[in-house]
């Protein structure tokens, strides 16, 4: 299961990659490399996490909580995570210093 999510994730991400690139104002806002990620229990906030962390264990974690409470629609448009914004942000420091 963990494999089949992990592509159909990547495939739903390059899909917000090229609707976003449509925009050439939101072509300038995604840097190379990187996807939109919407965080937040009630208030979303927008951050910019590198592809290569769509593949670690501790992030599929989260994806699978999206998933869970969202399923593959998304509500705003761009690839949400249901976890509070400290949470994210310890994860991803995890990844960064890995």
């Amino acid at each position: 299961m963990g494999i089949r999510l992990l592509s159909v994730l990547l495939g739903a991400a390059k899909q917000i990659l090229k609707m976003q690139s449509v925009s050439a104002v939101c072509q300038s806002n995604v840097p190379k490399g990187h996807i939109p990620v919407y965080v937040g229990e009630t208030e979303r906030k927008r951050f910019f996490v590198p592809i290569s962390y769509l593949s670690h264990p501790l992030f599929v974690d989260l994806l699978d909580r999206a998933e869970e409470e969202f399923g593959f629609s998304q509500p705003i448009g761009g690839l949400t995570i249901p976890c509070k914004e400290e949470a994210f942000i310890y994860v991803t420091s995890r990844l960064h210093t890995s």
